[in-house]
């Protein structure tokens, strides 16, 4: 079917499918900050949870689907590169809070945790990669460990919120997590028909995913381009434009706890994409059919992470151009990552 379409119809459909995504991933920021203060769960836990995941929603699909098509290159970069673009999307969003450091003023002690659970998952494929080539139907045993470490993260992650051995010391810039007014639209809406219309929106990112990857591979096949590239700097670019839309929009709306839970979650529930990947790819293990370009990605996702724990950590008022220190070194990083990626060719 779609060898079949022209390479206009194709690039059409990649970019409507795209605009799906971001439109989808705006309607959802507001709907999942009404959830965090109508449950009483808070911004980082439903950001890290509930927004993370769905708006990794579109990311799978492209992940899984490749991975069904024995495109292992292109299933593979995409998880890993979107979350080395996700963990970039901070450092905008530092841009436009300007009273102070994003990571500041979003002290919380839930989203560090988060991301050290984050670094722990993303040393797991090196190990699989390093690891003799042994599967269990098809599927390499590393695969098996990750979505246990990933639901052992999320059940200490709440024990940690509810029952801190220390907190974040409080400043006159820390944005604390407390529930919003709602206006009179909202109060009419029943928390269920919250959660259903948020449902609804994920279902559409997901049928936008999935024309997201048929048409990339498509593109990528005739334009011949690496599904490495594909994966690292197309799609993943692409499908991590939710977050990028969520976190400046919760930024905006003072959710400061929401968006960077949203970016550390969302980046923690994208390892599950290699997970589903491994299962999809029936040739074997996924980790051993990748190339060192896929594992560049990760190695720089892994990078990134530690800087913005260790912003998180540190929580500079402010650094040059009123950014973070952090945010600029997480800037550097990702640009040298794409110099890289380019030089390497095709």
């Amino acid at each position: 079917m779609w060898d079949a379409l022209s390479s206009s119809i194709l690039a059409g459909a990649f970019f409507a499918a795209s605009a799906v995504i971001v439109l989808a991933g705006l309607r959802m920021t507001g709907l999942a900050d009404r959830i965090a203060d109508r449950t009483g769960l808070g911004e980082a836990l439903i950001g890290g949870v509930l927004l993370g995941a769905a708006t990794s929603l579109g990311g799978i699909i492209v992940s899984v689907t490749a991975a069904l098509d024995g495109n292992a290159s292109l299933a593979f970069s995409n998880s890993v590169g979107g979350i080395a673009a996700q963990t970039l999307f901070l450092a905008v969003a530092d841009m436009f809070y300007r009273k102070v450091n994003l990571e500041h003023a979003a002290a919380d002690l839930s989203n560090l945790f988060q991301g050290i659970v984050l670094m722990v998952l993303l040393t797991l494929p090196f190990l699989a990669m390093s690891s003799p080539e042994f599967t269990l139907w098809a599927v390499h045993p590393i695969s098996f460990v990750i979505p246990l470490v990933y639901a052992g993260g999320l059940f200490t992650q709440r024990r940690v919120q509810d029952n801190p051995m220390w907190t974040p010391v409080a400043t006159r810039d820390t944005k604390a997590d407390e529930p919003d007014e709602e206006d009179n639209e909202s109060r009419g809406q029943s928390t269920v028909r919250l959660f259903l219309i948020f449902g609804g929106l994920m279902l559409l990112m997901g049928v936008a995913g999935y024309v997201i990857s048929k048409t990339a591979s498509e593109l990528a096949q005739r334009l011949d381009i690496s599904g490495s590239t594909v994966g690292a700097l197309a799609t993943a670019t692409v499908t991590s434009m939710p977050e990028l839309v969520t976190t400046v929009a919760a930024v905006r709306r003072g959710a400061l706890q929401l968006a960077v839970g949203g970016i550390i979650g969302g980046n923690t529930f994208d390892t599950l994409f290699l997970v589903a990947s491994d299962i999809s790819y029936r040739e074997g293990s996924l980790y051993h059919a990748v190339g060192d370009a896929d594992f560049y990605w990760i190695a720089t996702a892994l990078l990134m992470t530690g800087i913005l724990i260790g912003g998180l950590i540190a929580r500079q008022r402010q650094g040059p151009g009123k950014i973070g220190g952090e945010s600029i070194l997480l800037i550097g990083i990702y640009a040298a990552a794409v110099a890289i990626q380019f030089s390497a060719g095709p």
